[in-house]
């Protein structure tokens, strides 16, 4: 009764004259006003089912405010399916069961049904597989929406039935469209200054909802007639500043880190330090930078500059003595240290080398003569004979071989010509020299 009611309402007109929110009433009203996803409609994927009159399924990946809800609702209009709209959230089986039967019974009278998932990644496994007989039989059409990566939150059986699509974050002038839209619905130009106007977008963090929301703020705040433009200072005494983008726990915690982590391998102090900000800004916990920096002077740097392991540990610890906000500057000098220092991943490589012909090798015994003889019956082994003690060696250095007996020598680390590891590689290169006139 209570849903007869609201449709006589909307009939009449009513539902129109309730108060809306301005990012509602701008909602695209066909797919050709969707702004920032060009790359699905039109000659894309999306664009090129629809003029088809065929869809199928497809999961929509991307951040929030991009258009994913409003891209299958649409989706829906335009090929004549029924559209259901569900939140991983808020259902259950329970609730997937009414609509699988719901969606029965409306192919049995001839029309399909395009399911919308929100969230669809907060389904559990067994709740996911609860699509596919549907999926695979035709009685859904199902988009899923995502903000975490597809191939790490839905199991294979799903997404082998489903075609990825990626939503991008809408730059700067898909946000500026978002704005003159608005400024047509509203019908005046938004009371900010350029300046106040790119912050604003700023702000959005590629969002649009998020902007439009943050427009309607503007409208609400400066009555229409105002001469007076506001300034970048007043913007921020008008609409609250948002939190950015970025989810300690998903992929924005492992994004950035591997941005932070790839500027810091590129030599680029600017960049890295960019990155660090941004997760400090996001709130990620500083001793998880500071292992991560401690990674990196080891895989990236190593022995190109000792150094850079100690400085790394010591950031860690003046973070531990001074707490935040001080000790991020600690965190702020490695990274800059860590993007400065000469780079070699020689010791990484040889010691994941080493470790696989470790595994390969097997069980083989050290050779005799580099092992101690500690009882008589282990001298009278060998154990020992004919070590040479290398202190005692010209130049402290005897080429003895200490690879197993039957093994040949192994080349596992292969110094670069950077920072200390120069060095190092021409100390090498004198002991192979010293090797080979020994084995004459």
């Amino acid at each position: 009764m209570a849903k007869e009611a609201a449709n006589l309402f909307e009939a009449a007109g009513l539902a129109d004259r309730a108060p809306r929110p301005l990012a509602d009433r701008l909602r695209p009203k066909t797919l050709d006003e969707v702004i920032g996803q060009d790359h699905l409609l039109g000659d894309g994927l999306l664009g090129r089912m629809v003029r088809a009159g065929r869809l199928t399924s497809v999961i929509f990946w991307g951040p929030p405010g991009t258009g994913k809800t409003t891209v299958a609702r649409l989706l829906a209009e335009t090929t004549d399916l029924h559209f259901e709209q569900l939140s991983a959230i808020q259902s259950g089986v329970a609730d997937l069961r009414k609509v699988f039967d719901a969606a029965k019974a409306k192919r049995e009278a001839g029309r399909g049904t395009l399911l919308f998932i929100d969230e669809i990644h907060r389904f559990n496994r067994s709740q996911q597989d609860a699509f596919l007989p549907h999926m695979e039989d035709g009685t859904i059409v199902l988009v899923g929406a995502t903000t975490e990566n597809p191939s790490f939150e839905l199991n294979s059986a799903l997404l082998s039935r489903a075609s990825v699509l990626t939503f991008r974050r809408l730059d700067d002038e898909a946000l500026e469209a978002l704005i003159q839209r608005a400024e047509a619905h509203e019908g005046r130009k938004l009371p900010l200054d350029p300046d106040a106007r790119k912050t604003l977008i700023s702000m959005a963090d590629g969002d649009g909802r998020g902007l439009i929301n943050l427009v309607e703020d503007v409208f609400l705040s400066v009555p229409a007639g105002t001469k007076t433009l506001v300034d970048r200072a007043s913007l921020a005494r008008l609409v609250q500043r948002r939190a950015p983008l970025y989810d300690k726990g998903q992929d924005g915690h492992y994004n950035l880190i591997s941005a932070l982590h790839k500027s810091v391998r590129g030599s680029d102090p600017d960049a890295a330090l960019y990155w660090l900000a941004r997760m400090f800004a996001g709130g990620e916990d500083p001793l998880y930078i500071a292992r991560r920096l401690v990674r990196m002077a080891v895989e990236d740097i190593g022995m190109a500059d000792p150094a850079a392991l100690l400085q790394a540990n010591a950031a860690k610890d003046a973070y531990d003595f001074l707490g935040s906000p001080e000790g991020e500057l600690a965190l702020a000098q490695a990274t800059v240290y860590l993007a400065t220092a000469p780079k070699s991943n020689a010791a990484y490589m040889a010691f994941r080398a080493s470790a696989r012909v470790a595994k390969e090798s097997g069980s083989l015994l050290p050779p005799k003569h580099i092992l101690n003889a500690p009882t008589k019956l282990m001298d009278q082994e060998g154990y020992g004979h004919g070590y040479a003690y290398d202190h005692n060696e010209a130049e402290g250095f005897s080429g003895q071989d200490y690879f197993p007996d039957g093994m040949e020598r192994q080349h596992f680390y292969a110094p670069t010509g950077r920072g200390y590891e120069a060095e190092v590689k021409a100390r090498l290169e004198r002991w192979a020299e010293i090797r080979a006139n020994k084995a004459r």
